[in-house]
């Protein structure tokens, strides 16, 4: 632990490879971990189109923990995944109204 300027506390973790990273960070866009969140993309869904973009991006070993809600779906990904799937299914003509990022995971992302 270490104190950061106006009396901000930024703890360090070290992940289960020994690397070092501060744990302000976590659930942030600053969080290139491979931790895992459960993310809700809320999209106007036609054709299966977003299903398929989004399986696509997952690939087979993991497409089949999509969970498919009424106005969107739930993915467990690593934060950084965020920005590249909103990019794909706004380039497929999807229009994506919100994305919500809930509680980190135990899942493993490789």
């Amino acid at each position: 632990m270490r104190l950061m300027s106006k009396g901000h506390v930024d703890h360090m973790a070290t992940d289960e490879k020994g690397v070092h990273y501060q744990t302000s960070e976590i659930g942030t866009p600053r969080d290139y971990t491979e931790d895992v969140y459960k993310v809700y993309f809320e999209v106007g869904e036609y054709n299966e189109r977003a299903l398929n973009i989004l399986a696509a991006y997952l690939g087979e070993d993991k497409a089949h923990g999509i969970i498919q809600l009424a106005h969107g779906y739930e993915v467990d990904i690593p934060i950084q995944c965020v920005p590249d799937i909103a990019r794909l299914l706004c380039d497929g003509g999807i229009a994506v109204y919100q994305i919500v990022r809930y509680a980190k995971t135990d899942s493993k992302w490789r």
